[in-house]
């Protein structure tokens, strides 16, 4: 691969299949797959691509009672205890910065906000968020418009699939206020960089 976390990918592919459920294991392996194919269309280290992938869902099969033990352990917010969906990603990051070794702050960020975006996401970030969400296993109504999206516009597709995500938590009973911070903020920073590049 001729990148500096070879051996480290090497060690991940064995935790991630010795810790994760067989099925994500598999949707692990996809999105790897298609976050290198995102990478290369749009001039991404698909080397980072693929160790942010291959990452970012190392901690989603652990029992809740060791996520929340991992929630005091490394200071993270009270929001994410009992909460697997939201914690699992920063999780990761801190088992990859401590297990691994990985220090390359873009990778870190790409798996620690994987799940919800953020404001400023980077270009690798937006990749694996994307790939997360639109690997070949994922079936829900708008997915293939955000497919098709993705090979066209990296922006559009992240701001179409975040709309999805704050469209479903609302019809699942959440509240503007239950929604995770960093997605509606995420949304609305992609929406004005669109706008400030159609003026």
């Amino acid at each position: 691969m001729g990148f500096i976390y070879e051996d480290v990918n090497r060690r991940g592919r064995d935790y991630i299949s010795s810790h994760l459920k067989e099925s994500r294991f598999a949707h692990t392996m996809r999105v790897m797959r298609l976050a290198c194919e995102l990478a290369e269309m749009y001039g991404e280290d698909p080397a980072k691509a693929e160790t942010a992938a291959l990452f970012h869902d190392m901690a989603r099969n652990l029992p809740l009672q060791e996520l929340n033990k991992y929630v005091l352990e490394f200071g993270l917010d009270g929001r994410y205890e009992n909460n697997p969906n939201l914690s699992h990603g920063k999780i990761a990051e801190r088992l990859m910065r401590r297990d691994f070794g990985i220090d390359d702050q873009d990778i870190l960020n790409a798996v620690s906000y994987h799940t919800t975006g953020r404001k400023g996401m980077s270009r690798l970030e937006k990749i694996v968020f994307l790939a997360d969400g639109i690997e070949p296993g994922r079936k829900y109504p708008s997915v293939e418009e955000i497919r098709g999206l993705a090979k066209k516009d990296l922006d559009e597709a992240c701001i179409c699939m975040l709309e999805h995500t704050i469209a479903y938590l609302k019809q699942s009973g959440a509240e503007e206020g239950d929604i995770d911070g960093d997605t509606l903020q995420a949304l609305q920073d992609l929406k004005e960089k669109k706008e400030r590049e159609s003026c």
